[in-house]
């Protein structure tokens, strides 16, 4: 649970609020809730090292073709 209060009585709705949704975002709570927002099948281990493999290497190569000015 995350808490924050006022740091004196004259802070603002505004500042309190920013700083609320800060500690949100550091903690990751948002992270969590929007992973669990649809249900995946359960994939063994050596599907998702796989996928991971894939996806690194089509980032490496459009990144290449983005540096080439080809896209």
């Amino acid at each position: 649970m995350i808490q924050v209060t006022r740091k004196d009585g004259k802070e603002s709705a505004e500042n309190l609020l920013r700083r609320f949704n800060r500690k949100v975002q550091q903690s990751g709570a948002i992270a969590v809730v929007k992973g669990g927002q649809y249900f995946e099948k359960p994939i063994s281990k050596r599907e998702r090292r796989l996928k991971a493999i894939i996806r690194t290497e089509r980032k490496s190569i459009k990144l290449k073709k983005i540096k080439l000015g080809q896209r």
